[in-house]
């Protein structure tokens, strides 16, 4: 039995309240219509917005005008978002170079970007612990460029007793330079001290709350002042005695 025929015996079940008013049926068919529209437009948004922009390319005959301004906002919004998580993720580890990629790498490395170039060589212990910070600084600091030269092979005759020696650039600018060992500590140097140190010269943005050396300078400092002798009087006293 159709309940929309036009029948005496649906008249009835109408009065009787059993089937809905022709009204409502109409009411209730274009309701229907409408959440069918509306559920095939949102069908059809999530799926251009879970594509690829290939995906995007491939699919672009199947979508009306309407749905091709949308993509194409929504293209050009993917398309910056990966743009940018390019720039901000660009390297993630270190790069080795020699002197002939110098002015490559590092005086046209590009606009905004930080370079930090480690000059080492085999066998130097230091020099070995540094690259193994460099490692995971370079991780966690993708947007920073994070490169590493045998001295010689950058500046000839480059004298051991300097090394390691770190240098920051930006734009192709020292920013900061530190050379030679004493400057880094020794070899109790964590990556943290080392992360504390290149932020000071604005190259990364450390979430270090405070220098993690700091707390040994100062009980150093307290042990070197609990351990001077004291003075039993002031030189006007030595005077009048």
């Amino acid at each position: 039995m159709d309940p929309n025929a036009d029948t005496e015996w649906n008249d009835i079940l109408r009065k009787k309240g059993i089937l809905p008013s022709k009204e409502s049926l109409n009411d209730l068919e274009k309701e229907a219509e409408e959440e069918e529209q509306r559920v095939l437009q949102q069908s059809v948004v999530k799926t251009y917005e879970d594509m690829t922009l290939e995906e995007l390319e491939d699919n672009e005959d199947e979508f009306n005008e309407e749905d091709e301004r949308a993509i194409e906002m929504y293209r050009q919004q993917r398309l910056a978002e990966w743009k940018a998580s390019k720039l901000r993720n660009r390297f993630g580890e270190v790069l080795e170079i020699s002197g002939k990629d110098y002015v490559q790498e590092v005086t046209k490395a590009g606009k905004g970007l930080w370079v930090i170039l480690h000059l080492y060589k085999q066998g130097i212990p230091l020099c070995a612990l540094i690259n193994q910070h460099f490692s995971g600084l370079a991780r966690k600091f993708p947007d920073v460029k994070f490169i590493k030269a045998i001295s010689t092979t950058c500046i000839p005759n480059y004298p051991d007793r300097n090394l390691p020696t770190v240098f920051v650039y930006l734009e192709g600018d020292i920013k900061a330079q530190f050379i030679g060992p004493l400057v880094f500590g020794g070899m109790n140097l964590t990556i943290d001290e080392l992360e504390w140190k290149l932020s000071e010269s604005g190259a990364i943005k450390t979430n270090l709350e405070e220098n993690p050396k700091k707390p040994i300078e100062d009980a150093l400092l307290s042990s070197v002042r609990s351990s001077a002798p004291m003075r039993r009087g002031s030189d006007s006293d030595s005077e009048e005695d």
